[in-house]
């Protein structure tokens, strides 16, 4: 029995490095699954780039906080607090969104807000990069918004979120005026549907199958040279 035992020793001394060579397979595994890991953090690393990518190009971005609420739930240990943000993002030269962003802590709210109003970013044209084209009228919910092109060096007549939504789109000169609520998610959504109303003289004339210079003469305070100049200025 001696002989035996001493015989199986050595064999599970030799099964032992199996044993181990098992688990170093196990563990490379588990190495295996690390790169799989590895992969999905270059996948954050792709996401992670992307957003670079987007906060370089939106270093130039004009962002104006509007407004901050914040909310409270009653638990059955205290009370619970949130925050909502509202973030106007404009480039200020005719790109202009907004968004809203709901989270535990005010930085990360303002966060979600600015990234989902860099995604709704829309194109507004404007006169002479200063003022809008024509007279506009937005409605939602309760709120109704009018806004009136202006001459140079009248600045921005508009109080709130509509002068955050101005300043944010580029316009030096505008004349507004809000009415029927001071909720600032119906102030800012009637805005752009006011600016989103507005057509430039070369898509108008596009339509028509007319001539910008046409079009912009007919105002008789600029000749048709001048009106064509302007015209191929406009963004549209």
């Amino acid at each position: 029995m001696a002989d035996e035992i001493q015989m199986d020793a050595p064999a599970a001394e030799a099964s032992a490095p199996e044993g181990g060579r098992g688990r170093g397979g196990r563990g490379r595994g588990r190495d295996g699954g690390n790169r799989e890991g590895g992969n999905r953090g270059g996948n954050r690393g792709r996401r992670d780039e992307k957003q670079a990518l987007t906060a370089d190009d939106g270093a130039e971005l004009v962002e104006k906080l509007v407004h901050i609420n914040r909310v409270s739930k009653t638990v059955k240990g205290g009370k619970r607090f949130g925050f909502a943000a509202l973030v106007v993002v404009g480039d200020g030269k005719g790109r202009v969104g907004f968004g809203h962003g709901k989270a535990r802590e005010v930085p990360e709210a303002i966060s979600k807000a600015t990234a989902a109003a860099k995604k709704a970013m829309v194109r507004i044209p404007l006169r002479e990069g200063r003022t809008l084209h024509h007279d506009g009228f937005g409605h939602f919910g309760a709120g109704k918004v009018y806004v009136r092109s202006a001459t140079q060096g009248t600045g921005i007549i508009a109080g709130g979120p509509m002068r955050a939504v101005f300043e944010s789109l580029g316009v030096a000169d505008v004349v507004s005026k809000s009415v029927g609520t001071n909720n600032p998610y119906n102030m800012i959504r009637a805005t752009f549907a006011a600016l989103t109303e507005q057509v430039s003289p070369k898509a108008v004339a596009q339509r028509r199958g007319k001539k910008v210079a046409d079009l912009l003469a007919r105002r008789g305070d600029i000749s048709a040279v001048q009106a064509t100049v302007d015209a191929d200025a406009v963004v549209a």
